[in-house]
């Protein structure tokens, strides 16, 4: 609502006289006007370091407890020395693992989440063998699990060999960003290659793998800070190249990825296929690169070595995807106006719709939903101005939110109704996630320190009636 001073002119005894009459003004959003909100946002967290949740799986099995990380505004993850939880009802902070030896060079931790149905965590974690020379990067870390049952022996997930002749189902460089499957019994993450690192950037390229737990692996060198075995068997799944063809599916980039369905999703024949969605850069015909939505199936077996060459890769390639695995381009924007997409895509529960974003017509960013079998895009939102997030499902698969307007707002997917949950603020949320019995959402907010004025990623949870769900 505004108030608006209308100046209205007149003359008095030959003079112009102006008088300003107040006119109160209404206006609506997108057809939707909306002033009151319905809940309220509890901050949970107030030290001043950062509590970054970073578009994890943050809620504990029992929704009781979020876990977080602490990378520092000046050297992010390299720099994070401890991963930490918060009860969302006490506010009670506990620090679950704390990296040894920590220092300027690493080892780093971050980019936490909890197991969907057991007390354990997976968090990436730097080499211990890290130094001035060598310092944390992106193909210089692991998974790192821990069982909060039994913190003071943590588990490595994927084993690690860069030395020649290397090791099938081990990797030879950095994982990140680690989510585990619906049962638990996966993790997804990206990746980046140490030895492909050293041939330079054009060679070291981003791309997605998995590691299927409780089959460990044992590199066929010594093991030592930089080589190691694991508790599972990983590999790549997705097959990048610095020089894809113009128009065509290849792509030199993979990432913001998440599994398809807690269990996958069904295909025409009836059953269900493990498979995860991703961004992947394609290159236009008019050599331009395009983010566009992908999705990979993985089979079950992951020590059968595809067409594309070796497992463990070469001096030269890349690790390999295992037979098996089935890359497929589900968006096709390059000709569009408004061309790629954005987001990390979000599969709902039943693996039946995926999530993402794109721009419409008019080149604002909305959210689409899209079929794993592949058709033709929805498109879900229709605002005036861009949605500011990537979407976090309800569990009951219906209802989704995201940051837009510099607020939450909750839409339906199915009628596309929608509703704000709390109202515009600054500094924004980010890095929303939704408990498993839709209860919660929880986000982050930047917030100054009082003493020294520095801002530092907050916690703030707002809990949910379900029967204001649109």
């Amino acid at each position: 609502v505004f108030i608006l001073l209308l100046p209205l002119k007149l003359k008095a005894n030959g003079e112009k006289v102006y008088f300003f009459i107040p006119i109160i003004l209404g206006f609506l959003l997108n057809g939707c006007m909306q002033t009151n909100y319905p809940f309220s946002e509890t901050q949970i967290t107030f030290s001043p370091y950062n509590h970054s949740l970073d578009n994890n799986d943050n809620f504990s099995p029992d929704n009781m407890w979020l876990v977080y990380d602490t990378r520092t505004n000046n050297g992010g993850i390299r720099r994070g020395k401890t991963i930490e939880k918060v009860n969302i009802s006490t506010k009670e902070i506990v620090t679950i693992y704390s990296a040894p030896g920590a220092s300027e060079t690493g080892p780093g931790t971050g980019a936490v989440s909890y197991h969907p149905i057991e007390n354990k965590i997976i968090f990436i974690h730097g080499l211990l063998n890290h130094s001035r020379d060598k310092p944390y990067e992106k193909w210089r870390r692991f998974g790192m699990l821990v069982d909060e049952d039994n913190p003071t022996h943590p588990i490595v997930t994927d084993a690690r060999d860069v030395l020649f002749p290397f090791t099938s189902g081990a990797l030879r460089g950095g994982t990140h960003r680690h989510e585990f499957s619906g049962d638990g019994q996966w993790i997804g993450f990206t990746y980046n290659d140490a030895v492909m690192a050293d041939k330079g950037k054009k060679y070291n390229l981003r791309t997605i793998g998995v590691t299927k737990l409780n089959h460990p692996v044992s590199i066929s060198g010594e093991n030592d800070r930089g080589n190691f075995s694991g508790a599972g068997t990983s590999a790549l799944v997705v097959r990048v190249t610095s020089e894809p063809g113009p128009g065509s599916d290849e792509i030199s980039h993979a990432a913001d990825d998440s599994w398809v369905g807690k269990h996958g999703y069904k295909k025409p024949d009836g059953t269900m296929q493990l498979a995860r969605a991703f961004l992947g850069t394609v290159l236009s015909t008019g050599r331009k690169n395009v983010k566009e939505l992908f999705i990979v199936d993985i089979p079950a077996d992951l020590t059968n070595p595809g067409p594309f060459g070796p497992l463990s890769g070469t001096t030269d390639i890349m690790p390999m995807p295992p037979e098996g695995t089935l890359q497929r381009r589900l968006t096709f924007t390059t000709s569009s106006p408004f061309p790629g997409c954005s987001g990390i895509v979000r599969s709902n529960p039943e693996g039946t719709t995926i999530a993402y974003l794109a721009k419409d017509k008019n080149g604002i960013d909305q959210v689409f939903l899209m079929s794993p079998l592949g058709d033709n895009p929805r498109q879900l939102t229709s605002f005036d101005n861009p949605v500011q997030s990537g979407v976090r499902w309800h569990p009951d698969g219906t209802h989704v939110c995201f940051l837009w307007n510099n607020s939450i707002v909750i839409t339906n997917v199915k009628d596309k109704s929608w509703k704000k949950i709390i109202s515009p603020t600054q500094p924004k949320p980010s890095a929303l996630v939704w408990s498993h019995d839709g209860r919660t959402i929880a986000y982050n907010r930047n917030i100054p320190d009082e003493k020294s004025g520095k801002s530092f990623a907050q916690i703030f949870v707002i809990f949910i009636n379900d029967n204001y769900l649109p």
